[in-house]
């Protein structure tokens, strides 16, 4: 850590101690992007783990920052709802979109239903995402990790997030959703476009970014018509084209899979692949117990995604009032769950701050949320982790971090723009 980057730490560290608690805003995103938001949820947890925000620009909203709170409102579909969005929304952002997009921005996919609808739509996705599924695509997804990272320079800076990250991410979503191979980087552009803030990742403006989600939506809607009509596939569009729960269902709610199937198999695979290499340099003792023995790279990643937290939060809306923590959250507020801050809970992690690969109970985190709305792809996710690192071990005894990453200028996903590297030499 260099010295300015100290002194931003401790400025904010006595910044977030000063303010008075109903003053805090957890989601400020200033903070996620210059890494300083680790106080803020060590305050919460200490001294106010079901903490209310009055005012923010997200409008109110409760803030739930311990392992077993978190837990408590993500298993309990019945009071927390979906159905009204899964992350703080930016209220002027929201505004500003929804001019150029109207009303069919408000597509939304099944992680926004509540039940009986929401698992009908998983349920429609899922053998594409089973173990059988993953198995056969294995050979194929290795096959293309190792060619990117053959085709890597050695010896000269690059960005891992770009050349590796995004890569690995868009091919194994080009082949889940049968997608043209040689337009697979549109399926990461698409999820920054979608995810990010005019001034931020590639977005230009909010007409850019209309564009592009009318682009997106265009192009699955020609996969869908051709799906439709065709023998049943495995991949991700034909099951929900021919499965009777979904093939009827309105075009913005399919659209809304889309974004949701893009986004989701795009930002935790890419910044899980990305922090582990961070990690792991920030923690050379931890990068040598890996090269030592191979066999500790599934729970490295377990590690990552834990260490990590590639999405901050997920939101829910009360259905009715509950007591939780002492406090009384009223129907119809805004709740967010800090799975960033229920994964460094001391009362739950030893040694929450600490990147420890060989844990005893490596897949203890909540990164991939729990009850009804647990991630469906989180197998591919691990699947996609553990063959890179198996290659990355195989090609290259080290990966050298030689600058400060850039990182997300968002509070809800928590991963990288770029991340310069250098690989020294092959083995």
């Amino acid at each position: 850590m260099n010295i300015a980057v100290k002194i931003l730490a401790a400025d904010a560290a006595a910044e977030i101690a000063a303010t008075p608690l109903e003053k805090l805003n957890p989601a400020k995103v200033d903070r996620f992007y210059n890494d300083t938001i680790w106080p803020v949820f060590e305050r919460l947890r200490r001294e106010d783990p079901v903490h209310f925000t009055p005012e923010s620009e997200y409008g109110p909203y409760w803030s739930i920052t311990k392992w077993n709170d978190i837990m408590a409102v993500d298993t309990n579909h019945e009071a927390f709802s979906s159905a009204e969005g899964i992350g703080l929304a930016n209220l002027e952002a929201m505004a500003e979109q929804e001019k150029v997009m109207g009303e069919r921005r408000r597509g939304a996919g099944f992680i926004t239903m509540d039940e009986p609808e929401h698992s009908q739509a998983r349920k429609a996705v899922s053998p594409t995402l089973a173990p059988s599924n993953l198995h056969a695509m294995n050979p194929q997804v290795r096959e293309r990790a190792g060619q990117i990272l053959d085709s890597l320079p050695i010896g000269r800076e690059f960005d891992w997030v770009d050349l590796v990250s995004k890569e690995l991410t868009a091919m194994t979503l080009a082949t889940l959703f049968d997608f043209p191979f040689e337009q697979r980087r549109k399926l990461p552009w698409w999820s920054d476009m979608i995810m990010n803030q005019p001034g931020h990742g590639p977005v230009e403006s909010w007409k850019q970014k209309g564009e592009a989600m009318f682009e997106c939506f265009g192009a699955f809607n020609e996969l869908w018509n051709q799906r439709v009509n065709a023998e049943p596939g495995n991949d991700l569009i034909s099951m929900l084209a021919h499965n009777p729960a979904t093939r009827n269902m309105p075009m913005e709610i399919y659209q809304g899979n889309v974004v949701l199937l893009i986004v989701g198999g795009n930002d935790t695979t890419r910044n899980t692949i990305s922090g582990s290499v961070y990690a792991l340099n920030k923690n050379p003792d931890q990068y040598a117990k890996l090269r030592a023995n191979p066999n500790l790279v599934l729970p490295m990643i377990s590690e990552t995604i834990r260490w990590q937290t590639p999405l901050a939060h997920m939101s829910r809306v009360a259905t009715r009032d509950v007591e939780l923590g002492g406090k009384t959250i009223k129907k119809g507020d805004r709740v967010a769950m800090w799975y960033i801050s229920g994964n460094r809970d001391e009362e739950v992690i030893e040694k929450p701050n600490d990147f420890i690969i060989d844990r005893e109970r490596p897949r203890q985190h909540m990164s991939f949320g729990f009850g009804i709305h647990r991630c469906v792809g989180n197998r591919v996710a691990e699947m996609q982790l553990t063959i890179i690192w198996e290659e990355i071990l195989k090609r290259f005894p080290e990966i050298k971090v030689v600058g400060d990453p850039v990182l997300n200028y968002s509070a809800f996903v928590h991963g990288y723009e770029s991340m310069p590297v250098i690989i020294p030499f092959r083995n």
